[in-house]
């Protein structure tokens, strides 16, 4: 069992909080059973530092199965603080050790040389299309025409003959460095596109062996390997750098990336599968986002759009062969449509693939796009008479197939049997599809991604599914598109036939059950038994006999420099409210408090329930001396700017919305913030009925569907927001929920799904005191 002096070296900092020596032994000793630790640390614990220590100390130990440390982080600001952190280790280790080697993962747009350098006809639009088609085509050329150094050679020697000003110019760059192949992307033969990085990555493949020695340079002395050092030792020697990052993943001692490559079965199928093992530490952070982020990652849904393309594909691989069949189709199409139909039967050939079976898929696809018309047209003109006339007045919408409250078949699958579309044909789909998919990229050039197997595989799915756990809907999302006739609702929306996975307990429970063991971590975790639950880490300690242990580690910080308050103020919900245009008394209260909150000195942020709720908000701080700034549901590029507005300059008041991502995962440090108030509890609409499914679902697994699926994740968002003021040991500042359902012990109080550390330190305090309280505590 490991002491603190076994990992004490590894600690990046000179000494260690209480909290930390306490968490980093627990890691450690859970992990050493196989077990996870879910830990909830507020800000100021240390939780990067303390969950790094304990892996890489396991990593090191030689008696110790792991092998690496495998971080998952839903916010971008938290992979910069494991960076930052992993930099802190190295620089500290002792003069003996050699440095943790450690890499972020990074997707394709973000290491191709070419789509980097804008060149080659590849950009963030066609990245992964184009890379998958250029290496598809590399591949074939090394295995049937020419070897992959031939290839690499051939690229270079583009340059030859140059002038060394005109070679400067034409030599394709990366990260600040030059690369030995030109801008263009070189052709075989005068006529074939194909990778040089690709080649030169598959020329230094050994034959047999581990694909690490196609690295062109050495990992275990560069500690953390960022993505522009990637693309620059890559690429700077002709090689891929996002090959070269595959072959990297199981040599690197701790790697840092999001949920999706832990959860996503399509990413990890592909790229990350071989990491998740029993050698592997896994670190969650931001653990209280893994549920729904995970639920998203394992539902499913397939739009009409790509229904249509799909179809549109088989037809392109039904039809040649259909042409041929015919009499005279020779003298009419000439002898290249014959040679594309036997390509097309030749292939075919090598499958289980029927073209019958080819043609009943078409079919159905088609049957699938018309029913999907038929219902949004049937319910657009139940609910909305006179839409066809008021298209741009049309908000999103779901479309349930089956009672959200009563699990059952869907009625799309009853429908599918009763027209004919039986098992064969859902599960068969899955099949046709995934061979459609690579006739075409055989008798087509185009490097594009294919529409049908995605598409096949959500069918086979959607028909395999339960009903209980899964909920069957179509999603109605609102988007503008001109191709589409006046008075089509396809104009105004994308349809989808969506999969929903109510439950993802079983799915992330499994997933954690492949690893070795690790810690599941947040600011905002408690009730700690629910997380547990909603997680599946209950199951893995009770069935497979894997230990789970908890802790949590409130703020460190001077108690006397914050006031915290659970603020008694009618509870602000859309019963009591009433609408935004409306002077109920349950918005007078909330209206002074948020003024009230706003006067404190330095930066304020307010969090609504909802943007319409931080729309009126602002409108009530007409009256404050301080520039007050409104964020919407706009795109990144627009918040952040809003951020730095934010951040610059004297103080003011920044109003969003807890659904918004300026209350999770934003450093507030130093004088950026000093005060902040939550209005309301933020559950979601209950009314939808993707959620109404979801709470069922955790109604018969749990017994309180509310609470687990609802109540306990908007106190989690409150919680997230309050905790982004007091971040630094001489950092002063006011937290404030505004709800006396947070204050008052009732039928819907949600007091008890604060942490312990929290309900002793938010008072209840009444509206006619607020203000002297907050008096006070500025004036000390």
């Amino acid at each position: 069992m490991s002491s603190e002096s076994d990992w004490r070296p590894i600690f990046g900092h000179d000494e260690p909080y209480d909290d930390q020596i306490d968490g980093i032994d627990a890691a450690i000793e859970t992990a050493e059973r196989s077990g996870f630790l879910a830990l909830e640390g507020a800000c100021g614990t240390g939780k990067t530092m303390l969950a790094l220590t304990a892996g890489i100390s396991l990593v090191r130990d030689p008696d110790s199965p792991f092998e690496r440390v495998f971080v998952l982080t839903s916010v971008k600001q938290q992979l910069k603080q494991f960076e930052k952190d992993l930099r802190t280790i190295n620089a500290n280790l002792p003069d003996d050790w050699r440095a943790v080697s450690a890499m972020t993962l990074v997707g394709k747009a973000d290491v191709c040389p070419y789509n980097l350098a804008g060149s080659g006809g590849i950009d963030d639009r066609n990245v992964y299309e184009r890379c998958e088609g250029l290496r598809d085509r590399t591949r074939g050329l090394v295995s049937e025409e020419t070897t992959a150094g031939s290839l690499v050679a051939d690229a270079k020697s583009q340059q030859v003959g140059l002038a060394d000003s005109q070679r400067g110019a034409t030599y394709l760059e990366a990260a600040d460095e030059p690369t030995p192949y030109p801008k263009e992307m070189p052709e075989y033969g005068g006529t074939v596109e194909y990778c040089p990085f690709y080649a030169q990555y598959l020329d230094d493949l050994p034959e047999d062996g581990d694909p690490v020695e196609a690295v062109p340079f050495d990992p275990t002395d560069r500690g953390l390997i960022e993505t522009d050092d990637l693309v620059r030792l890559a690429a700077g020697r002709g090689s891929c750098p996002h090959s070269v990052m595959g072959a990297l993943l199981p040599h690197v001692e701790v790697l840092v990336g999001n949920y999706y490559h832990a959860f996503d079965p399509t990413t990890v199928e592909s790229f990350t599968g071989e990491l998740i093992d029993e050698e592997t530490f896994v670190v969650c952070d931001e653990a209280h986002m893994l549920e729904p982020r995970v639920r998203e990652l394992v539902g499913d849904g397939v739009s009409d759009r790509a229904l249509s393309n799909a179809e549109n594909e088989l037809s392109r691989v039904i039809e040649p062969v259909a042409a041929v069949e015919e009499a005279g189709t020779e003298a009419r199409y000439g002898s290249d449509a014959k040679q594309q139909a036997t390509a097309i039967r030749e292939a075919l050939a090598e499958t289980d693939v029927t073209l019958g079976e080819l043609r009943d898929t078409r079919r159905f696809l088609a049957a699938l796009v018309d029913r999907l018309d038929d219902r949004v047209t049937a319910h657009l003109d139940e609910e909305r008479p006179r839409w066809r006339e008021n298209l741009a007045e049309l908000d999103d919408d779901e479309l349930p197939l089956r009672d959200p409250e009563t699990p059952a078949t869907d009625e799309l699958t009853r429908w599918a049997e009763q027209n004919g579309f039986d098992a064969r044909i859902w599960t068969r789909a899955e099949s046709v599809c995934a061979v459609t998919g690579r006739i075409l990229d055989t008798i087509e050039e185009e490097d594009k991604r294919r529409a049908a197997p995605p598409v096949g595989r959500t069918l086979g799915r959607w028909y395999r599914a339960d009903h209980t756990e899964f909920f069957r809907e179509i999603e109605l999302e609102r988007t503008w598109d001109d191709i589409h006739p006046d008075g089509s609702w396809r104009r105004a929306y994308t349809a989808t036939y969506r999969l929903h996975n109510c439950l993802p307990a079983g799915a992330i429970g499994d997933r954690l059950d492949a690893f070795g063991g690790g810690v599941l971590m947040s600011a905002t975790l408690e009730p700690l038994d629910v997380f547990a639950e909603v997680t599946g880490l209950d199951h893995l300690e009770s069935e497979a006999e894997r230990p789970v242990r908890t802790r949590t580690y409130g703020l460190e910080f001077p108690a006397e420099n914050r006031a915290s308050f659970a603020l008694a103020a009618p509870k602000f919900t859309y019963s009591n409210r009433g609408d935004t245009d409306e002077a109920t008394p349950t918005r007078r209260a909330h209206a002074r408090a948020i003024r009230q909150v706003a006067t404190s000195p330095g930066n304020v942020l307010v969090g609504m329930p909802s943007y319409r709720e931080a729309e009126w908000a602002a409108s009530v701080l007409s009256a404050v001396d301080k520039p007050v700034l409104l964020d919407e549901a706009t795109d990144d590029v627009a918040t952040e700017r809003l951020k730095r507005e934010f951040f610059e300059g004297g103080p003011k008041v920044l109003v969003t919305s807890l659904r918004g991502t300026l209350t999770e995962g934003v450093d507030y440090r130093g004088d950026r913030l000093s005060a902040a108030i939550v209005c309301g509890v933020p559950i979601i609409n209950t009314a939808s009925p993707r959620i109404r499914a979801v709470r069922t679902a955790y109604d018969r697994a749990f017994g309180d569907g509310f609470e687990y699926a609802l109540a306990v994740p908007a106190v989690r968002k409150a919680r997230q927001a309050i905790g982004r003021v007091i971040r630094g040991t001489d950092e002063r500042g006011v937290r404030v929920l505004c709800d006396e359902r947070y204050a008052k012990e009732s039928w819907d109080s949600v007091r008890d799904l604060l942490g312990e550390a929290e309900r002793e330190e938010f008072n209840p305090v009444g509206t006619d005191m607020f203000d002297y309280a907050l008096e006070q505590f500025w004036g000390e």
